[in-house]
């Protein structure tokens, strides 16, 4: 069988469950059994796959139609233009977080900080936190979760990046065991409620880690808990960003305002229009 027929077969397997681009996933986890780049599937389409590549293509083709996502299925996903390992004990980064990485940049830009000292609660794969010290050469980042597996990803992701000297990985539950002060926190919590969780997609709810999304009743206790303890770990005039979901813009600026804690406080929305980021400044003595 050649790689035009492969294509075609798992391409009609997919479109059976309905999933969003099945000619992409096909690609893609054709591409990786063949250890080829996927422009290598338009240039030689008539290249026939052995006997073995056919058999693990076929498999992985089964996983992705029980519903397992493609990044899991190939342990890899691209975020900032980089390459991360994932697995099922992180989440799988998502292009919309790449705004929030955006704000922060601007933030440094704005503030002339040059060297900046951030604190990420809740790193996962490590994405942001790598993505930030790729761009701020001269940052010290401190990196938390309360999983040790998702920090043993973030760190080693730090490495495939070569950022490794420029983080520093802690396995925390949210401020436990972080010391000093920072210029900026930043943190994608879950903010999923219970029962937005229900409603999740199979290959969403049945296969991402729960404690990465879940996040109680209403879905934003954990950004009221970053708020209230952060405000004692950030610098006067330090800034606190946070990922939000689709609904939780008023109830977020809500808490920011009646915490009397933060001001400043601002919103940007990702692409699509959906409010994604909430942003506020540590507020200054008298201030």
């Amino acid at each position: 069988m050649n790689i035009t027929t492969a294509l075609k077969e798992a391409v009609t397997a997919l479109e059976s469950r309905a999933f969003t681009n099945p000619r992409l996933d096909a690609e893609v986890l054709l591409s990786f059994c063949l250890k080829k780049d996927r422009t290598s599937l338009f240039t030689h389409p008539e290249k026939q796959l052995t006997e073995k590549d056919l058999e693990e293509f076929r498999r992985l083709v089964e996983m992705r139609k029980l519903g397992e996502p493609v990044a899991y299925i190939i342990g890899k996903k691209e975020f900032w233009s980089l390459s991360f390992e994932v697995n099922k004990h992180v989440l799988i980064p998502r292009p919309e977080t790449e705004i929030l990485v955006e704000e922060v940049l601007k933030v440094c830009s704005r503030e002339g900080e040059r060297s900046p000292r951030i604190l990420e609660i809740g790193t996962g794969s490590g994405a942001i936190s790598v993505a930030l010290a790729y761009e701020l050469k001269n940052a010290n980042i401190v990196a938390t979760d309360s999983s040790p597996e998702a920090v043993a990803i973030g760190s080693r992701n730090a490495e495939i990046n070569d950022v490794v000297n420029n983080i520093s990985f802690l396995i925390s539950n949210l401020f436990e065991l972080v010391a000093g002060k920072f210029d900026i926190i930043v943190s994608n919590p879950p903010y999923i409620s219970k029962e937005e969780y229900d409603q999740l997609p199979v290959g969403v709810r049945g296969f991402e880690p729960e404690s990465a999304l879940l996040a109680g009743v209403e879905g934003t206790e954990i950004h009221r808990e970053i708020m209230r303890v952060g405000a004692s770990f950030l610098k006067e005039g330090g800034w606190l960003l946070m990922e939000i979901g689709a609904s939780q813009k008023n109830r977020v600026e809500n808490m920011l305002k009646e915490s009397h804690l933060y001001d400043n406080i601002t919103f940007r929305s990702d692409y699509t229009g959906i409010d994604r980021v909430a942003i506020a400044r540590r507020v200054l003595t008298g201030g």
